[in-house]
C-alpha cells in the first residue's frame, strides 16, 4: 500500500469517558479535518460543546496534535497494535476561557506596573 493511503481505526474520547467519531480514517488526512468531523459529530446532550476546530485539543500519546499535520505526520502509530483501534482523547477549550485568561494576565501587568522618573 502506498504512503499516505494507510488506513488507521481511530475512536475519540472526550472528558465524560464517551467516545466519538469511531471509523477508519487515511493516514494521509489532516488533524484539522478529523477536528471538522468530531465537532460535527459531537453529542447535542453534553454541556461543553465545541464550537469550531480551534476549541478542541487532540490528543495521542502524550502530545497535542497540530492541525497543519496529517496522521502519518503526526506519528499515529498504524502497525503496533494486534487489534489496531486507536483512541485519542479530546480536549475542549473555549475561545472564552482564552479570552478571559488572556484580560486578567493585561489587568495583573497593570497593577503591577510602576510608573518611575529618573530626572
Amino acid at each position: 500500500m502506498a504512503e499516505g493511503k494507510e488506513l488507521i481505526e481511530l475512536k475519540f474520547r472526550i472528558n465524560d469517558g464517551t467516545d466519538i467519531a469511531h471509523s477508519t480514517y487515511a493516514s494521509s488526512m489532516t488533524v484539522a479535518t478529523l477536528k471538522q468531523k468530531i465537532v460535527a459529530e459531537w453529542p447535542q446532550d453534553k454541556t461543553v460543546t465545541p464550537k469550531s476546530i480551534n476549541d478542541l485539543k487532540l490528543i495521542h500519546a502524550g502530545k497535542v496534535l497540530e492541525n497543519n499535520k496529517t496522521l502519518a505526520d503526526s506519528m499515529i502509530t498504524f502497525g503496533d497494535l494486534p487489534v489496531g483501534v486507536i483512541t485519542m482523547h479530546v480536549v475542549v477549550q473555549p475561545a472564552l476561557a482564552k479570552k478571559k485568561t488572556e484580560k486578567s494576565k493585561e489587568d495583573m501587568q497593570k497593577l503591577n506596573s510602576c510608573g518611575c522618573v529618573i530626572l
